[in-house]
């Protein structure tokens, strides 16, 4: 049980529409992590509850062909290897700016109201509630497949009809390689490097500075835009 102010959080019930009642506490509730990979029930019914749990490799499965289909679109209309080449690293470039903007400014909004806070907790506040939950670290293929069809739109507005599916097949790869990556930053242990400081930087997001280091697959927006976080020990310096 977790209380706040007037309100108690039962945790062995279903989650979802507990959590608008707590106000304006909501935004500290949320963000003091439960470690635990048994993650909590969200609703009451069955069809909802399977509709908010994922397996990580079902991303790559479903998403993935997707995109191969894509591409072999741009092909198909006479785009060289290289000019498609370029045009799927374009996209994923900008899926990495996409990433973090969301990241950033949706999914760290301050809620405060019932609905806002229930909305904020489907989203992303579960993930920050309880981190290692693994069936609810990458986005059900239902809710992507939904977002498929205005960013599709979007990439339209900006790009030819033969760029396009290439453009949005990057995009899409790029959303994939975020996806796997986060899963694996949190429940697997890397021996290189780069993923283990990776790791370490996602991770410091969640239980040290939650209001900075919003990229998952690099810190490059971070060092943009200013929002990497202090090191230990430069904090001590201060």
């Amino acid at each position: 049980m977790v209380v706040a102010q007037e309100f108690t959080v039962d945790l062995n019930k279903p989650l979802v529409f507990q959590v608008g009642h707590l106000g304006e506490s909501y935004q500290e509730w949320v963000h003091k992590p439960i470690v635990s990979k048994e993650g909590p029930r969200f609703f009451e019914s069955d069809f909802w509850e399977f509709l908010t749990r994922t397996r990580w490799y079902a991303v790559p499965i479903i998403w993935l062909p997707v995109v191969c289909w894509c591409i072999s679109m741009s092909v198909h209309m006479g785009h060289s290897a290289l000019e498609i080449g370029l045009l799927v690293t374009m996209g994923i470039f900008v899926w990495t700016f996409l990433e973090y903007s969301l990241h950033r400014f949706v999914f760290h909004i301050n809620t405060d109201s019932y609905w806002w806070n229930t909305i904020h907790y489907l989203i992303h506040g579960c993930h920050h509630k309880h981190p290692m939950d693994g069936l609810r670290l990458v986005f059900p293929p239902a809710g992507t497949a939904v977002l498929c069809i205005p960013f599709w739109n979007l990439v339209k507005l900006f790009s030819t009809p033969s760029t396009t599916p290439a453009l949005f097949g990057g995009g899409l790869l790029g959303y994939v390689i975020y996806d796997c990556t986060h899963y694996y930053l949190h429940h697997g242990q890397p021996s290189i490097k780069v993923p283990r400081n990776l790791k370490k930087y996602h991770l410091n997001h969640h239980f040290r500075i939650q209001d900075k280091g919003f990229g998952i697959t690099s810190a490059l927006w971070d060092r943009i835009f200013g929002t990497l976080p202090q090191s230990k020990s430069a904090e001590k310096k201060r």
